[in-house]
């Protein structure tokens, strides 16, 4: 359908997490962080995962970024929080019936350098009922952790201010594990298909804290860790395991056919980094060398998964002014005669090969849905769990 366009820019984010690739990462009870976020929210790609959280007490969390948080937030909430939220009925359900008094959320390098945000770990750390494992604080790298740089110093107090409330009898409790790597995941001697642990290795700093300047912010975060030596094990028994490490881009259908660059490795489209997506067999990636005609990327898919919204933002811009001054410049664009039928034609298109379109108009009518079912039961919406569902909405 890029007949129908001048241009076309790609910005579909990353679909899909990464994986470990350790020993019996398939084990019954290892899941995938995103799979499980987008399960609670009613994403109908998830809404069969099904998560099995009533077979144990511990749960482990590879990874620390905000994900990871909100997997731990999720299994450790209070149901009757949770119930005037738009999570689905579902996860309600399954929630109710779980039994995960404790969560591990377990990282590779120290509490400066884990990519989790302030306030993902604030709302963690003030969930009713719920304690906070302390941490080793000479990881901070400093006995003053005030001469930190701001952001970092304000993580530090927030993990020194859970650390110092002792956890009650009978609470919740959730921890976060520093410099562990996982290598593989055990087997249930009983069951040899479910999880019964994850192995890990201890880590250390490759540069000596000492060498540090500890009021930089970029050396902090930057640290790398290697493997300690003597090598060092630690197993953490667990029923279940959630994958955050991670998300990747791949390519969409189509797009080989129709000639476009995908790097399945860096899982970016390749470009110059201002938006214009390159083809190796073209030429050098400076200005529009390279470029295939009428073709742009912007978001994960150009950069991989790293920032924020307002990073994603920038980025958009970035490349909304690469086409703009292409276009001014009278570089080569997807049908120059001016003929393009755009939507119009899309939706022709789409007709003949039996695909339906779905509209903002479209969009609107389901939105007034799950709210009216979710007035009903006190909560701000209850979500369509599968697509078909949501057309039988505009069907009605």
């Amino acid at each position: 359908m890029a007949e129908n366009y001048h241009a076309l820019l790609f910005s579909y984010g990353a679909s899909q997490d990464r994986t470990l690739n350790l020993p019996n990462e398939s084990l019954e009870g290892v899941y995938s962080a995103r799979d499980f976020v987008g399960w609670y929210n009613g994403l109908p790609e998830c809404a069969n995962l099904n998560p099995k959280l009533d077979m144990g007490d511990e749960a482990i969390v590879i990874g620390q970024g905000n994900v990871a948080l909100d997997v731990a937030r999720i299994l450790l909430s209070p149901l009757d929080r949770l119930r005037h939220t738009d999570i689905t009925e579902q996860a309600l359900d399954s929630l109710a019936k779980s039994r995960v008094k404790r969560v591990r959320v377990v990282g590779r390098r120290g509490p400066l350098q884990a990519p989790y945000t302030i306030k993902e770990l604030r709302e963690l750390m003030q969930l009713p009922g719920v304690a906070f494992e302390g941490i080793d604080e000479s990881l901070f790298l400093t006995d003053n952790v005030k001469k930190l740089p701001r952001q970092l110093m304000r993580i530090a107090q927030v993990l020194q201010k859970g650390s110092s409330v002792a956890p009650s009898v009978g609470e919740k409790n959730w921890e976060l594990n520093f410099m562990l790597s996982p290598t593989s995941f055990l087997p249930s001697s009983s069951n040899p298909d479910r999880l019964a642990a994850v192995q890990f290795q201890h880590q250390e700093f490759v540069l000596s804290p000492e060498s540090i300047d500890t009021t930089d912010l970029n050396a902090l975060r930057g640290m790398r860790v290697r493997p300690c030596q003597p090598d060092q094990q630690t197993t953490l028994e667990t029923s279940l395991a959630f994958r955050s490490v991670g998300y990747k881009s791949t390519a969409l259908p189509g797009m080989k056919e129709s000639h476009i660059p995908f790097d399945d490795k860096m899982g970016i489209i390749p470009n110059d980094l201002y938006g214009r997506v390159l083809s190796p067999s073209l030429g050098p990636g400076n200005l529009t060398a390279g470029h295939v005609k009428g073709m742009y990327c912007a978001g994960w898919v150009k950069r991989g998964p790293t920032g924020v919204i307002a990073s994603t933002m920038d980025d958009a811009f970035n490349t909304a002014e690469a086409v703009a001054k292409d276009w001014s410049d009278g570089v080569s664009f997807l049908n120059d005669d001016g003929k393009a039928a755009g939507w119009e034609g899309v939706q022709k298109e789409a007709l003949k090969r039996g695909i339906r379109s779905v509209s903002w108009a479209d969009w609107q009518t389901i939105d007034r849905e799950e709210k009216r079912r979710g007035k009903e039961k006190g909560k701000e919406r209850v979500k369509c769990a599968t697509v078909e569902e949501m057309l039988q909405i505009l069907d009605a």
